[in-house]
């Protein structure tokens, strides 16, 4: 009668931290999945974490975990999904490690992902830009550190991991300004910075006066800026700026509203989908085909490349009478 502490250990240890070498961010998300999992048994089997077996973490009881996500935690289905492939990784180890446990096993990994729905994404208009890059108040020092924030994500695209990592070393201001971050799969790479994005981070740099290695845009107590910290203040200065310009009213405002509007005004200046997938860290160029769909202007334009039809408005009037007859009922 295995535990699934015996094996959940091993597996952070051993396989995600030594033979995959896993990023903090997945062993993080594997980690929250497993402290709901854990939690949620506790509720549901009256069973402290330490001392569930193996065979109780059947199908049917990861199927009523992720039903409970669902239901009970409100989370949308890429949540869903994303906790289930934690899920699915581990009993990928287990049936390694225990071969008995392989038909349990077997039956959890036949768990499928939901489809989701591909909605169109959001982006800002330049009016919508300009509002909430004037909100934050640059006379105090959170005003300029989040107004240096908003314009390095509107010029680059990085992704909220991405820039909470960036430190100061990363930020090059020198001729040919750009700057470094290490992205999803660690992969590196270099962003240009325009002339003015520029000036308002060495400005920024200066009154931070960090150490190389230091974060560039830390909290107020010094520490590295959390994800929800970002999102909490581009929601402040959205729902700011939405008094003088009303559009932000209607539109959640998140760092990856900011990383599309980039891809979009990249988009429209006539830049490749090559270029744009290079520029945001896509794995693949079909990534940048979404931003395609959202880009009404361009749609426009075809459209008024096309020939209008020639014929007249009006109803088909049959001949027959019985054809009319029919027609009638």
């Amino acid at each position: 009668m295995t535990r699934v502490a015996s094996l959940l250990e091993p597996f952070f240890t051993e396989r995600l931290y030594h033979q995959r070498n896993a990023s903090p961010n997945t062993v993080a998300a594997y980690r929250d999945t497993f402290r709901l999992l854990l939690t949620f048994a506790q509720e549901r089997l009256r069973t402290p974490p330490s001392t569930l077996l193996l065979t109780q973490v059947d199908a049917d009881f990861v199927a009523a975990f992720l039903k409970h996500l669902e239901k009970q935690r409100e989370n949308s289905v890429r949540t869903r999904n994303a906790r289930l492939a934690g899920i699915h990784s581990f009993f990928r180890y287990v049936a390694l490690q225990e071969p008995a446990c392989s038909a349990t096993c077997q039956r959890v990994l036949a768990i499928p992902t939901k489809r989701t729905e591909r909605r169109l994404v959001t982006s800002l208009a330049r009016a919508e830009q300009e509002a909430i890059l004037r909100a934050p108040d640059r006379a105090t020092w959170l005003g300029r550190r989040d107004h240096a924030i908003i314009a390095l994500l509107l010029q680059t695209g990085l992704r909220v991991s991405e820039l909470c990592d960036v430190r100061c070393e990363d930020i090059v201001l020198a001729r040919g300004a750009h700057v470094r971050c290490r992205g999803k799969g660690r992969k590196e790479r270099c962003t240009p910075l325009t002339r003015e994005t520029t000036a308002v981070l060495r400005v920024w740099l200066a009154e931070r006066a960090g150490a190389p290695t230091d974060v560039a845009f830390p909290s107020r107590r010094g520490h590295v800026l959390s994800r929800d910290a970002v999102e909490r203040l581009l929601a402040k200065y959205a729902k700011t700026a939405s008094t003088s310009c009303p559009s932000l009213q209607s539109k959640r405002v998140t760092p990856h509203v900011l990383r599309h509007t980039t891809a979009v005004s990249l988009l429209r200046a006539g830049c490749d989908r090559a270029v744009i997938a290079l520029w945001l860290g896509h794995e693949s160029i079909e990534t940048t085909q979404m931003y395609l769909d959202v880009d009404l202007e361009m749609k426009e334009r075809a459209l008024a490349k096309t020939t209008p039809l020639r014929a007249s408005p009006g109803r088909h009037r049959p001949d027959d009478a019985l054809l009319a007859f029919l027609n009638s009922l």
